[in-house]
């Protein structure tokens, strides 16, 4: 009877060690998946731009969300972020955040959510950074 108990007790400790080390494995990856989309996500929500006057920056992002048809609902210019919002298929949310980036640069990161979701789709950020790089080329050549 010990001996039936001991070899249950090792299959049952070589079976915990397998599956949990198995788990590991499986959520090691899952955070690794996690971490590279985090990835992909922010580089498709962030773009860098060689000036270094926040202020025009955010004066120019409210202007192209303007322009987008976003009606801009917040802007703090001492936090460096602007929220503005529009109806587009459901309530969608864009803000805009402007940090210095180096001693050349400013790094615009936006967040857009449609009814309280993150949008992962990379089409709505490269129209924004679209309109926003030719406003910005503009108001860098002050052109109107």
């Amino acid at each position: 009877m010990k001996k039936h108990l001991k070899r249950i007790s090792c299959l049952f400790f070589l079976g915990t060690a397998l599956l949990s080390s198995g788990g590991c494995a499986t959520t090691q990856e899952r955070l690794l998946d996690s971490e590279t989309n985090q990835l992909q996500l922010r580089s498709i929500q962030s773009r860098a731009f060689e000036t270094t006057d926040q202020v025009k920056t955010l004066r120019t992002v409210m202007l192209t969300l303007q322009d987008l048809g976003f009606i801009v609902t917040s802007g703090e210019a001492g936090l460096g972020s602007v929220t503005g919002s529009k109806w587009n298929r459901g309530l969608m949310i864009i803000t805009v955040s402007v940090r210095p980036r180096g001693e050349s640069q400013m790094l615009v990161r936006a967040n857009c959510q449609l009814d309280k979701q993150l949008v992962n789709d990379p089409v709505p950020y490269q129209m924004f950074f679209s309109a926003l790089s030719k406003a910005m080329f503009l108001e860098a050549h002050e052109v109107e």
